[in-house]
């Protein structure tokens, strides 16, 4: 029997399981969002929580500890400098876990995890991602314009 055994083998070996925790926990801090099986992310919700708990702390242990799973060092600057200061004032549920769909190979059940954030995150996201947007499309308009007066210059050199 399996009592007092915590969290799920996921039908790999210690070192295996250990190395995929770690690897989804950095794609989570990385990217913010992330979708896998409904049961790797109920266990990466366990090891992210954690982290972003050493974070809270900020101390050089808290970094030691948090930079032995979390494998980028740019992601884990990411989390102390962004992520944590997000959770200051928050005791837990850093994560949520969304059941998504069903996989067409195999019928697993997916879901999505990623960092909960406040409306005023949401709000502020949104507004840089229309900022880069406009910018985006100020520059796109900008290439058309040169290409066009590039070829309209080869035109005339053509012409004469």
């Amino acid at each position: 029997m399996r009592h007092m055994k915590e969290g799920r083998k996921l039908s790999r070996t210690a070192s295996h399981r250990r190395a995929l925790l770690r690897n989804l926990t950095t794609a989570l801090f990385e990217h913010e969002r992330i979708e896998t099986t409904l049961a790797k992310a109920k266990e990466t919700r366990r090891v992210a929580e954690r982290m972003i708990t050493y974070a809270k702390r900020d101390d050089l242990h808290s970094r030691r500890l948090v930079a032995r799973v979390v494998q980028k060092p740019e992601v884990v600057q990411k989390l102390f400098g962004t992520i944590a200061p997000w959770y200051a004032s928050r005791p837990g549920g850093y994560t949520r876990v969304l059941r998504t769909r069903s996989r067409a190979g195999d019928a697993g059940e997916m879901a999505m995890i990623e960092l909960v954030k406040t409306s005023e995150q949401k709000a502020a996201d949104r507004k840089t991602r229309e900022e880069a947007a406009k910018v985006a499309e100020k520059e796109s308009k900008k290439r058309a314009e040169r290409k066009i007066a590039k070829e309209e210059a080869k035109e005339t050199k053509a012409a004469k």
